[in-house]
This record gives structure tokens, C-alpha cells and sequence, in this order.
């Protein structure tokens, strides 16, 4: 790039000084445009040769060097330079528009990881990520990549997961817990068990998803180059046409006016502004959606965002946390915290996921010397003894079973029933919660004239009614198997209009077959499953709900762009043509019709980048 600017500058100091000065001797006049036109010219003409040979005519190249060769012929040198120096002044402008699209990307690039410390018959050992086995021992210090997936064994330390998720808060992560690829250890030195290969590693995954995004093109990308492809040569024969029948068939008319006329027509007709600009504004539509930890895997997928009709959601882990909480506490002649302490010292010995929800809701330690003993019901709860009071805590049938006169509850979700020495004492209701993000994320999609939101959930019947109600959903469809499904979202892609898209919003666990048949398969919080970066389209880095309305609002906002310069462009070139064919316009309308509108269209295809939440 460097040296391009250099050509440019010299050449542009040479064509000012013969255009100024205007030497009255012409041969010097003349022979300082050629040496610019060489300068800044020579690359181009050598392009055009080499594509002629290959079979590749039609190509800007190829205008740009018969239009300027055909200039300097009838004697036209100011603007023969003139067209190749501004032509090469937008290829530089283009070449740094790209270069700025791609830093949008080159942060998440930049989570390759060069290196791996691991730890071999007692040392630490330097190797390539690649080399590195399953079970082996890495060491991360303070500032490094974490090169491969694995949990802690040793250590403890704030990790910037950034350039992984979108999230700008450090994650806190200790002994056991499961880290990923592509974070940056900050501070304290961790020891990793790797679980993956390099190959198989999240970061692995991601960066192969990101390099091939370009490869699946949208269907304005695909127009323009078929477009480029027939338009191109059809106005190199109307410009043979202009230059040639006029002169013969026209009392009076003079060939030099006529190639000049044909001529002005090649130059407008290059179609470099659409051919740059469509691709740069999809490119740039990507990139700002990396930015905030959406993987998007083509601009076909980023395109389609902006027709949907139909938003599909599972229930467990996306529209709901997909975890067992606390919700409410009822209590009878005793107070709301003695009754949760009771019932997680009765719940102290087990690990099931309603066990564990009421003892992260206590959130203090339990002194087991209180507990003097503890029994499973099979199948309908547990009792114990706690500082000589004898508990039961349970499900109806427990309540029923003991004799027990209890107050029902009607709500929605698991209910433990608690007595304490025989007498009721109040009720705790445990169910998955909903996303606090989830309603308004609803709202949100409605405002963006979503038609329909449906959810899919194999949970019971009244649950999902539930969560449906709640969140003011259009239709719910409970007690599906992933079979069940995949047969309704068939159906509702059968209901769906012709244009219209279904876009189907998962945890990415167990919904790899229904993002796989949906027309947008959306994986939520997906970043360690390597079902949901393999099945999906789109992977939302975390787990908010509202990434999805923000991919939707960029998606409209990269089509918006687009729209705009193909319609910006095609309407310049074609009144310059029109005005070119006339005599009406010079080569220097035409160079602003080719070169300028490519300048301006890849201005507004950068705003893509300038990313609105």
C-alpha cells in the first residue's frame, strides 16, 4: 500500500505540473503525461494482458486501459491520466476501506494462540498448540492465551473473554471450573487439564467459522457478479457500436468526436462501485457483528435476518435459565428464613438439582452437627431430625401419607411441602426461572414486525402455558421429543409466506437438528458446544436475548446500506451514459460517474461498521 501511495504522489505531481504549466512546447507537455500515465498506469495495462490471456476480458481492468489507451490515440492526454490516476486514487481508497473492515474482525483473530506451556516429566516445555494432548498438563501465566479448552486443576484467576463473548467484565474462575480457549488469563498463573485437541478447541472452531463467512454470499452479492458479469461486456459492444455506425451514418459527424463519446462511455461503464461495495457492506455487517459476540457464518445468514417472519424459541436454557430457583416461600407460624434453614438442613445430603436449588437460595453454611439424621422417601421426599425437631419435607403425597393438614398450593413448578413435629409449617416453590431479558427481547421483536413468537418445550403442558402467558407469546407447543420438534417447525416453515424466514432460537445442546431445518438455526450462549457452532447459522456468544434483536436491527441496517448504493449507483451511471452517449458529458463526468460514485458508495458501506445496539 505504501508503495502504491508513492506512485500516485509522483504521478500526481507530474499531471499537475503539464496541466498548470502547459508547456508551450507540446512533445514535453505530452511526454510528462505518459510518464505519469506509466507511473500509476503500467500496473493496470500489465493486469488487462495477463486476464486477456487467461480468457477473462471483460473486466475493469480492460476498461480502464482501452478507454485511457484510446484517449491518448485522439490526442486526449490530460484525461487519459486523469481516468487512470483517479481509478488508481479509488482502488487505494478501496484497499484501505477493506482494511478497516477487517480490523473489526482482526481482535477475534487475534485469539490464536501461539503457544502452549506444558508441563513434561517435571518442565515446562514451549510447543506449538497443535502438539499438545488430551490429559496433558498447560501452564497459563498472567497476560497469555489460554491455547486449548480444559478445566482448572490448580489456581485461581480473572479471565477476559472478550473477544469470545462480547462481554467487557472479567469472568472469575477457580479450581474445577471449565475454561475455553481464546480467553486471557489476567492475572494469577492457572495449571489446565486439556479435554480437546487444538483442532476440536472452541477457538479453533470459531476462527474456522469466521475465515469462511465470505465463502456463503448473499443473494445481492450473487446478482451483482452475474450482473457484472453480462453488463459489462454488453456496453463494450454498445461503445464499439457508438464509436463506429454514428460517423458513417451521421451527415457531418467525425469519428474523433464519436470515440471520444464511446470512450467517456467505457469509463462510466465499469461497475466497480457495486462490485466493491456490496461485498464490503456485508463484510463490514460481520465484522460489527463479531464485535458484539455474534458469529454471524455467511452474509446469506446476515441477509435473511431482515426478512424474518417467524421467531421459534426452545424454552429450557434459552427463554428460561434452564436451572432450578427458589421463586416463593410460603410460610405458616414461622418465619421465611427459619423455614428455608429447616428445609436446606433436611436437603443438606443431596445432590439433586431441587436439593441444591434450596441451598444456594440459604446461601449460608450448614452446621451438619445439627442434623442428627436424615432418610430418602422414595419417591416422595426426605425426613430428618434437626436439633431434636422432627422435619418432613416433601411432595403432596408425603403431606397425605403422614397424616399432615396442609394448605395446597397452586402454583406453577416443583412444590416442597415442610413439617416440622407434625405440623405444617409452609411451602417452597422451586421452577426455571424466566431470562430477566426475556420479555423485553419479546417487545423488541414485535417492534421489528415480527409476526409470529412461538415457543417449542417438551416440558408439561401447564408449564409451558405458563412461561407462554408470561411472556405474551403467539403460540406454545408443549410435551415435544426433539422429534416432535422438528415436525412442527417443518410445518410452521410450510406456513411461513414465500419471502418470509423462520428463524429457530436454541441452547444449542440438544437442538441441533431444528437449527439445522430452520432457515436461520440462532444458538444461544452456544460457546462450548461443538454441536451448536457446527448446526447453526448464527452463534450469540452468550446467553441475552436481546444479541438476537441487535444481529436483527444490524441485519436491517447492512440491507438498508446496500439498497442505497445500488440504487446511487445504477442511477449515476446510467444518466452519465446516457449524457456520455449525447456528447452532453466529458471523461471527466465519466471518471466522477466511475470513480466517484465507487468513493461514495464505499463511504456508506463503512457506516455498517459504526455499530448500533
Amino acid at each position: 500500500m505504501k508503495e502504491k501511495k508513492i506512485k500516485i504522489i509522483i504521478a500526481l505531481v507530474l499531471f499537475f505540473i503539464a496541466l498548470i504549466l502547459n508547456f508551450s512546447n507540446e512533445l514535453i507537455n505530452n511526454a510528462i503525461y505518459i510518464i505519469s500515465y506509466i507511473i500509476v498506469g503500467l500496473e493496470i495495462v500489465k493486469k488487462a494482458i495477463r486476464n486477456i490471456i487467461r480468457g477473462k476480458v471483460f473486466d475493469e481492468n480492460f476498461l480502464m486501459t482501452v478507454a485511457t489507451i484510446g484517449a491518448f490515440f485522439i490526442g486526449e492526454f490530460p484525461e487519459a491520466v486523469a481516468v487512470m490516476l483517479f481509478y488508481q486514487i479509488g482502488e487505494l481508497f478501496q484497499s484501505y476501506a477493506v482494511d478497516k473492515s477487517r480490523k473489526s474482525i482482526a481482535s477475534l483473530m487475534d485469539i490464536r494462540p501461539d503457544f502452549a506451556n506444558v508441563e513434561r516429566d517435571g518442565k515446562i516445555v514451549k510447543i506449538n498448540p497443535e502438539e499438545v494432548k488430551i490429559g496433558e498438563t498447560i501452564i497459563i501465566k498472567p497476560g497469555e492465551k489460554i491455547p486449548l479448552d480444559g478445566y482448572i486443576i490448580d489456581g485461581k484467576s480473572s479471565l477476559d473473554t472478550k473477544a469470545l463473548t462480547g462481554e467487557t467484565i472479567p469472568k472469575d474462575v477457580e479450581k474445577g471450573e471449565e475454561v475455553l480457549s481464546g480467553s486471557i488469563n489476567l492475572n494469577g498463573v492457572l495449571k489446565i487439564k486439556v479435554k480437546k485437541e487444538f483442532g476440536e478447541s472452541t477457538v479453533s472452531k470459531i476462527l474456522d467459522l469466521v475465515e469462511n463467512a465470505s465463502s456463503k454470499k448473499s443473494k445481492s452479492e450473487n446478482f451483482i457478479t452475474k450482473f457484472a458479469k453480462y453488463y459489462t461486456p454488453i456496453v463494450v459492444i454498445i461503445a464499439v457500436f457508438l464509436a463506429v455506425f454514428p460517423p458513417l451514418l451521421i451527415e457531418g459527424a467525425s469519428f474523433s468526436d464519436w470515440i471520444y463519446r464511446a470512450l467517456s462511455f467505457l469509463v462510466v461503464s465499469c461497475p466497480c462501485a457495486l462490485v466493491i461495495s456490496i461485498p464490503l457492506s456485508f463484510f463490514g455487517g460481520i465484522g460489527g457483528a463479531s464485535k458484539m459476540g455474534i458469529l454471524i457464518k455467511g452474509s446469506n445468514y446476515l441477509e435473511q435476518l431482515s426478512k424474518l417472519e417467524t421467531v421459534v424459541f426452545d424454552k429450557t436454557g434459552t427463554l428460561t435459565k434452564g436451572t432450578f430457583e427458589v421463586q416463593k416461600i410460603e410460610e405458616v407460624g414461622i418465619s421465611k428464613e427459619e423455614l428455608l434453614k429447616i428445609t436446606a438442613y433436611a436437603e443438606s445430603f443431596s445432590n439433586h438439582p431441587i436439593s441444591l436449588s434450596v441451598k444456594t437460595a440459604y446461601g449460608k453454611d450448614i452446621d451438619e452437627k445439627q442434623i442428627e439424621k436424615t432418610q430418602e422417601l422414595s419417591g416422595l421426599g426426605v425426613e430428618a431430625k434437626i436439633n431434636n425437631k422432627y422435619v418432613l419435607v416433601g411432595n403432596e403425597k408425603l403431606m397425605k401419607e403422614k397424616n399432615i393438614e396442609y394448605v395446597k398450593s397452586n402454583d406453577i413448578g416443583t412444590v416442597l411441602y415442610i413439617a416440622i413435629d407434625g405440623k405444617f409449617k409452609g411451602y417452597i416453590v422451586i421452577a426455571d426461572k424466566i431470562k430477566e431479558d426475556a420479555k423485553k427481547t419479546i417487545k423488541d421483536l414485535r417492534k421489528n414486525n415480527i409476526k409470529q413468537i412461538i415457543m417449542l418445550t417438551g416440558d408439561r403442558n401447564i408449564v409451558g402455558q405458563d412461561v407462554g402467558k408470561k411472556l405474551e407469546l403467539d403460540k406454545v407447543y408443549t410435551e415435544l421429543l426433539p422429534t416432535g420438534k422438528v415436525e412442527k417447525v417443518e410445518e410452521l416453515l410450510k406456513e411461513k409466506s414465500k419471502k418470509g424466514k423462520l428463524a429457530f432460537v436454541g441452547d444449542g445442546i440438544n437442538d441441533a437438528p431444528v437449527l439445522a431445518i430452520s432457515d436461520i438455526g440462532i444458538a444461544m450462549g452456544g460457546i462450548g458446544s461443538d454441536s451448536t457452532i457446527e448446526a447453526a447459522d448464527i452463534v450469540l456468544m452468550t446467553d441475552e436475548l436481546e444479541k438476537i434483536v441487535e444481529a436483527i436491527n444490524l441485519s436491517k441496517r447492512t440491507m438498508k446500506i446496500v439498497k442505497q448504493n445500488i440504487i446511487f449507483a445504477i442511477f449515476v451511471k446510467i444518466l452519465v451514459l446516457i449524457l456520455s452517449a449525447c456528447g452532453i458529458s466529458t471523461m471527466w463526468e465519466a471518471v466522477f460517474a466511475d470513480v466517484g460514485v465507487s468513493i461514495i458508495a464505499i463511504i456508506n458501506a463503512l457506516r455498517v461498521l459504526k455499530v448500533k445496539k
